[in-house]
């Protein structure tokens, strides 16, 4: 793109930018904070392509005022935490739906081909889920326990080996997005076809109600996790291979950050997943009211938090910009 492109497309919203931190009063950390990361964008952008021009030198100066405007009275340690799951992860996933949307089609297409492919096939099932978990699961059922495999182990100990586990594989899922998001697209396909025979299985046992109120107290963070550990995956990926009007390293660096912030936002929900299978799921003949209520509970926050929450906080902030350029 030549320079006076870049300069005409994004040269109205340079001024408004500056016009909001020349308002006496204005600090709000938030909006400033939201700033601060679309011109580092347009910074990094003019210092890969013009990087001796004035207007490099004129994007320096307004993003060193405005980084100034957030850290002049720095808070603590402990509340930039509060402020990562409050507002920077939420930012994130406001321009990430496309990606989580993606994710979740990948899997939800896997997890029919699973069921689709297990009740076609009887050998399917072992083939994905091992011999030894089925025979196991089989007994299980015999002995009138079919989630007796939640109640196998020290507490503790599956606790730990559990959410390490699904940490490990989450992680994995959003690495494997370097390989132009195809690595990704396998991982959330194969989880997706496990589930799928997974259900299935109990299904064809009679069981598909009594497993669904047991496995999902835990699998509902578990697996919305997986799927938005893909989105993260998805958005390293992209940023490889569409990179709009940045460099293609820029672009991949600023997609690499905006996945490792989601995959760190994922550890506690995985902690409380790990959790639930391995002090919760055990007690499966809990009343109904009770399992139903967790599973809500849980569905609840994972759509508020990741798909409606950030639309509100999106709304916020642009109104807050209009407001303060009135």
């Amino acid at each position: 793109m030549k320079e006076i492109t870049f300069l005409n497309q994004n040269a109205d919203k340079w001024q408004q930018f500056e016009s909001l931190i020349s308002t006496k009063g204005n600090s709000d950390p938030d909006l400033m904070a939201e700033l601060f990361i679309q011109l580092t964008d347009d910074l990094s952008y003019s210092k890969t392509n013009y990087p001796k021009s004035k207007t490099t030198q004129y994007l320096n100066s307004i993003a060193a005022r405005v980084h100034q405007e957030i850290y002049k009275n720095k808070k603590e340690k402990s509340n930039r935490i509060i402020h990562f799951w409050k507002d920077e992860l939420p930012f994130v996933f406001k321009n990430s739906h496309k990606q989580l949307f993606y994710s979740f089609l990948i899997f939800v297409i896997a997890v029919l081909v699973g069921i689709v492919s297990a009740a076609y096939d009887d050998t399917f099932v072992r083939l994905i889920l091992g011999d030894s978990y089925v025979n196991m699961t089989l007994e299980n059922i015999d002995k009138g326990d079919p989630m007796a495999v939640y109640k196998s182990m020290n507490q503790i100990d599956m606790f730990f080996g559990i959410t390490i586990n699904n940490i490990r594989v989450a992680f994995v899922c959003f690495v494997l997005g370097i390989l132009f998001s195809f690595g990704t697209g396998v991982m959330l396909f194969y989880n997706g076809i496990m589930l799928g025979s997974f259900q299935y299985f109990f299904y064809s046992k009679g069981l598909l109600l009594q497993s669904v109120l047991a496995i999902w107290i835990h699998g509902t963070l578990e697996i919305s996790a997986i799927i938005i550990a893909g989105c993260a995956g998805l958005i390293m990926g992209n940023s490889i291979l569409f990179p709009g009007t940045y460099s293609r390293g820029v672009s991949f660096i600023q997609g690499a950050k905006q996945g490792v912030k989601i995959v760190i936002g994922l550890v506690p929900i995985f902690i409380t997943a790990g959790f639930f299978e391995s002090f919760v799921t055990r007690y499966s003949k809990m009343p109904m009211w009770l399992s139903i209520t967790i599973i809500g509970s849980s569905l609840v926050f994972i759509v508020w938090y990741f798909i409606v929450y950030p639309i509100q906080l999106n709304k916020k902030v642009d109104k807050k910009t209009i407001l303060s350029l009135q």
